[in-house]
């Protein structure tokens, strides 16, 4: 799986992708990012990639020519899909992340800034997407969020399958998953307070353990 972010702040993801599963899926080439900088395609002397919106109004609107130009200069897989990073886009769910993990095999993300991108920068993308009803300073985090959630979903990407296979969302979005415990059994709190593990799940029975975990699974 391929994925190119476009980006005016391209070194942000630096730290997220070099560690945890990211890194690792990379270093297995599962996946391969390249994070495309903006800026390296405006044709004016300074650099800019935004300027004040025709017919008035606050904040700064990101232009068209610098996006049209780096998105040009993306190479194309056979199976890719645009995404648009977009508060009113369709909302962003786990089925999506399952849908484009196996139908895809390049995704493309543009991040916008300040009050958004030139109309016809929409021209470019297959769909927008937003991860929640809430309004951040860009595109980039929840770049980060989709590469993350497609890419724990490849084949080879997650050491154990069983991590995949359960899942904590299912078909209708109901989400579960049940209390986990790990040592030690006994923490005792600076009060003196004891918190305990449950004593089935160190009983070694599999049956009752599978049974505490279907009784006392989280839903919401």
């Amino acid at each position: 799986m391929r994925f190119d972010i476009v980006t005016i702040f391209p070194e942000i993801f630096d730290s997220y992708f070099g560690e945890s599963i990211i890194k690792i899926a990379q270093e297995k080439e599962k996946i391969d990012i390249h994070v495309h900088d903006v800026r390296e395609f405006a044709k004016n002397k300074h650099k800019k990639v935004d300027d004040t919106p025709y017919g008035g109004g606050p904040g700064m609107i990101l232009m068209v020519q610098p996006f049209y130009d780096c998105m040009k200069s993306i190479p194309r897989l056979k199976h890719s899909r645009v995404l648009m990073m977009d508060p009113a886009g369709t909302e962003y769910s786990q089925p999506m992340a399952q849908q484009y993990s196996k139908e895809y095999d390049q995704i493309i993300m543009l991040c916008g800034r300040y009050e958004g991108f030139d109309e016809r920068i929409y021209n470019l993308v297959d769909e927008r997407i937003s991860i929640g009803k809430y309004v951040l300073s860009g595109g980039e985090i929840p770049a980060m969020i989709i590469t993350e959630t497609i890419t724990r979903l490849l084949p080879g990407v997650l050491g154990d399958i069983e991590s995949v296979k359960e899942e904590t969302y299912t078909g209708d979005l109901e989400y579960k998953e049940h209390p986990q415990y790990t040592k030690p059994s006994t923490f005792i709190t600076d009060e003196g307070e004891e918190w305990n593990a449950p004593d089935v799940l160190l009983s070694g029975n599999h049956a009752e353990i599978n049974k505490w975990r279907e009784e006392n699974e989280k839903r919401g």
